[in-house]
């Protein structure tokens, strides 16, 4: 049990380490040791956390450590626990995985900034808290690691400060995900007064005995499912997610493809036990859970039609597909989310990290209407680009095809219109992936001269984990083939529900089919229109119609501004001329009359020893009267 903890503080605090050290020596040593002690603390974390999960795969047998009692009120008892099962290791495993890929990766792509150090002692941190929120054996301590991210994230989108807009864009993050932090914060109040803890064990125990006030648990899942709203990007909390492409390109690929966005997720998987009660109240929120999914997969997908800056469309995508793991979710299906999650932090980071190849060459440029022509200059990446959208696209073989599938036909058996916004969501995805794709890599390039004149395949620091993410992102499905699934096997203990296959009948092999058919109609869109016609998307003050309002992203944010920010704003001014002036204006007012008060009164103070007395013997007179007439 002691190596256990000694290994797993060494899992937790590695990070830590390569976050004091960059904060404290980083700008002396120099970037090459900065950038290197960094991505070794990462990849000690990941080899502590492969050598965890073999020995979990081979025992079966969670391991929990009690660091330290933490908080005891009464009856109410929180220690500071690491909780390592298969669940966490699963989501350890690629956060540590391709966290380590993305600093490597960043090394070379943020050579030349001047603040090298502290970009790693941020990313760093976040990967602290996020090995915090997904190791924590309790509520609490996964809020502390919840909180971590969100500030980590505002300090990584908005590590180019020196520009407004992404500091306003890193402040939009902060503040959404603060709302939905509020909802999880009820849910754990909700819960904590409902079982005395918040341990997912005793809960889970407590729940199974069947005690506790039904409608209550409701309420708390809802409000762990607003948590998770903000923290996973869906309506109406998904605004910042776009916007947070701000920050460095390597920070939006581990952000939004592997570890932030997924912290909803991986929450509500946790608590299986709570949102799988079979009660009416439950089935409401579950419901709920899937038509927010589904919806917000569908209008991500719209939106992401007809934008035209390169990680834009990508974070739409994010936005699209979380959604979809959200409907699986709702529907019950714990175990199919989480493969979807798996297979999208490999294709997405790929895609991520190869859009940033693709900014690095172009001098900065995200526009796909100045790319064009880039296969011929940069193979590698394109070839991993290609693979990587084929597998967002649900093309068989690659990793995408097997979990969107999954989701779809758990969708279809449940709820056939949510299985329909799915399925229309998902052509979408093929066809803005492939017009971004066909826009970027092929036809002749639009950009200038002196863009054309520095084209380059970027340095190996970044290729080398392209190509490892487009491996992941060809053979990942292996994890969960249909009918004989190692994920579902390995899942099995620490889920209350989990399926073991389907049956595969002539409907599934229609859906199936079906799924694969409507990427293909996505890509071949995308290939008459942008490829075979070379059509290029029109500036920005061209675009008219609905492509107008899609562009534009349904003008929420503006809506938000006139229905919520303004008010807001007015109503402070209110407050802040008038209200706060009047009260002023009483405060100095009493001021002034004690003021003048004491004015006139110092003139009493005469030294006159006379005076003094006779109004002694006054004021010792009126005393005395009182006392005797009060009887």
């Amino acid at each position: 049990m002691e190596t256990d903890t000694g290994l797993i503080l060494l899992l937790l605090l590695a990070p830590f380490f390569g976050f004091l050290f960059n904060v404290f020596f980083g700008k002396q040593v120099g970037k090459g040791v900065s950038g290197t002690v960094a991505t070794l603390s990462v990849a000690v974390s990941f080899f502590v956390t492969l050598f965890f999960f073999i020995q979990i795969n081979q025992t079966k047998t969670p391991i929990a450590v009690s660091l330290f009692d933490w908080i005891q009120i009464s009856n109410f008892r929180v220690d500071f626990g690491i909780l390592l099962d298969q669940l966490s290791l699963l989501w350890l495993m690629f956060v540590t995985g391709i966290g380590a890929l993305i600093h490597m990766y960043s090394i070379s792509y943020m050579h030349d900034d001047e603040n090298f150090h502290k970009y790693f002692a941020y990313l760093n941190l976040f990967i602290f808290f996020m090995i915090t929120l997904v190791t924590g054996s309790n509520l609490l301590v996964m809020f502390i690691g919840w909180e971590g991210v969100g500030l980590c994230s505002y300090l990584l989108i908005g590590f180019w400060h020196k520009r407004h807009d992404y500091n306003d864009a890193a402040k939009k993050a902060f503040i959404m995900n603060r709302i939905g932090d509020l909802g999880f914060l009820v849910g754990i109040f909700l819960l904590g007064a409902a079982f005395s803890t918040v341990d997912f064990t005793g809960m889970k125990v407590a729940i199974t005995a069947g005690t506790a006030d039904t409608t209550m648990l409701a309420w708390a899942a809802l409000a762990l499912f607003i948590g998770a709203c903000g923290k996973s990007a869906q309506i109406p909390l998904y605004t910042w997610l776009p916007d947070a492409m701000a920050g460095p390109t390597p920070v939006s690929a581990l952000i939004h493809a592997a570890t932030m966005v997924t912290a909803g997720i991986f929450m509500i998987t946790r608590m299986d036990f709570l949102f799988g009660i079979n009660v009416d109240a439950m089935h409401l929120v579950n419901n709920i859970i899937a038509i927010v999914g589904a919806v917000t997969a569908l209008v991500a997908a719209t939106i992401g039609l007809v934008q035209n800056d390169i990680k834009k469309v990508l974070a739409y995508s994010t936005v699209s597909q979380l959604g979809l793991m959200f409907l699986a979710l709702g529907l019950g299906a714990y175990e199919v989310a989480v493969f979807h999650v798996i297979t999208h932090a490999f294709f997405k980071a790929c895609l991520f990290l190869g859009s940033g190849s693709v900014i690095h060459a172009m001098g900065g440029e995200q526009d796909m209407r100045r790319m064009g022509g880039l296969k011929t200059v940069m193979k590698i990446t394109f070839v991993t680009f290609l693979i990587s959208s084929l597998a967002i696209s649900g093309i068989p073989p690659f990793s995408g095809f097997f979990s969107k599938d999954e989701i779809l036909m758990v969708a279809f058996q449940h709820n056939k219109a949510l299985w329909a916004l799915a399925s229309l969501a998902s052509i979408m995805t093929a066809f803005y992936m492939f017009r971004l794709l066909y826009l970027t890599f092929f036809r002749d390039f639009r950009g200038t001269p002196e863009q054309k004149h520095h084209l380059h395949e970027s340095p190996s620091l970044i290729t080398i984990p392209l190509i490892v993410l487009a491996i992941l992102a060809t053979i990942g499905g292996a994890l969960s083939i249909p009918g004989n699934s190692w994920l579902n096997d390995y899942l099995a203990p620490v889920l209350a529900t989990v399926s073991h296959g389907h049956h595969f009948g002539a409907t599934e092999y229609t859906l199936m089919g079906f799924a694969v058919l409507g990427g293909l109609i996505g890509i071949g869109l995308a290939y008459m229109t942008y490829f075979k016609k070379g059509m290029v998307p029109p500036e920005d003050a061209q675009i008219t119609g609905f492509n107008k309002v899609l562009y534009n992203k349904y003008y929420v944010d503006e809506t938000y501004n006139a229905i919520i920010i303004k008010p807001i704003n007015a109503m402070s001014r209110f407050f802040r001329d008038k209200v706060e002036t009047a009260l002023t204006a009483v405060v100095f007012g009493f001021g002034s009359v004690a003021q003048s008060i004491s004015a006139r009164g110092r003139f009493l103070q005469n030294g006159s020893v006379g005076l003094y007395l006779f109004v002694f013997v006054i004021g010792f007179s009126v005393i005395v009267s009182y006392l005797i007439l009060a009887q």
